[in-house]
């Protein structure tokens, strides 16, 4: 993408800040956030902050594309807020989009979550049946039949991106989620710390762990191929929790053992698994940052 004026909505926050910092290299580049999760100091100069929620009515879309992340982004955080969380969610992904329609935009590229598939050790496709069994992953489908609703009707096209646990570490810009962040950067931070990670269950869980990288560089050809529908982005390898704990020992020359407690969560996914062929046929997209470099990337500042 280049010369384009774009929107990056929760344009502070991990993910958004990291594609927003890559876009403005070669575009105009608006980063909103209301800092619910987000920081400014995730942003490089060259990109304009605005200070707004995707619930005000008077939002700068009036760009080319609209990158719409802002989000209450986990299972937790939408159970514990459940009305706020799914104004945002739901609410605001139709305020934006209705708004960049009303501007002349008519390319948006969202995020949506890869939670819908349930736990599954094989890979998951995007035509495979989903459900809703968190608050978190109604909103989330509630955004693709809204997603739907603007394609049919009004003819616009929106892309929307089911991640897979992305992951960067507190060396990036995940570090202002705390407890919110990906448990490779949350486990890191701890064994460098001294400090034991805490597991649920006997750690036997696995994740398809993606670099965020690799998701910027998805996002930013969901755009440029203008790509309608839905589209998994992760590796299609998975990793459990306690080889996850051994790269990091190895990597920090660190022998700490995590501690097991019983899990808490009333609803979890206990295993994920990405099947991106659909985005790899659409776009050429395939993974390049591989999870021991991931995990090498996620140690390096500690090692400084």
């Amino acid at each position: 993408m280049d010369g384009k004026r774009v929107l990056v909505t929760g344009g502070a926050g991990f993910i958004g800040s990291n594609l927003a910092n890559h876009l403005a290299a070669d575009n105009e580049v608006i980063a909103l956030d209301d800092c619910h999760l987000g920081t400014p100091e995730n942003l490089d100069n060259g990109v304009e902050f605005v200070d707004g929620s995707v619930l005000d009515d008077d939002l700068p879309t009036d760009v080319d594309v609209v990158f719409h992340l802002a989000a209450y982004s986990s299972y937790t955080m939408v159970e514990e807020n459940k009305r706020e969380a799914t104004r945002v969610n739901v609410e605001g992904f139709v305020n934006t989009v209705e708004q960049a329609r009303e501007d002349g935009c008519d390319t948006v590229v969202y995020a949506t979550t890869s939670s819908i598939y349930g736990s599954r050790t094989d890979p998951s496709p995007e035509d495979m049946p989903v459900e809703a069994r968190t608050s978190y992953e109604a909103s989330k489908l509630a955004r693709e039949r809204y997603a739907e609703y603007f394609g049919n009707h009004y003819d616009m096209t929106l892309a929307g991106l089911r991640f897979f646990s992305v992951y960067q570490g507190y060396g990036g810009a995940e570090e202002h989620k705390g407890e919110y962040a990906n448990t490779i950067a949350q486990f890191a931070d701890d064994i460098a710390n001294g400090e034991a990670p805490v597991l649920f269950g006997d750690g036997t869980q696995t994740r398809d762990f993606t670099h965020v990288d690799d998701v910027v560089r998805a996002i930013e050809l969901a755009a440029d191929h203008e790509l309608e529908g839905v589209y998994n982005v992760g590796t299609g390898e998975s990793y459990d929790f306690n080889t996850m704990v051994e790269m990091i020992n190895d990597e920090l020359g660190t022998d700490i053992d995590p501690e097991y407690i019983e899990n808490p969560l009333d609803v979890y996914v206990h295993d994920t698994m990405a099947d991106a062929t659909k985005l790899h046929d659409a776009t050429g997209w395939e993974p390049q940052v591989g999870f021991e470099e991931g995990v090498s990337r996620v140690c390096e500042p500690y090692l400084g």
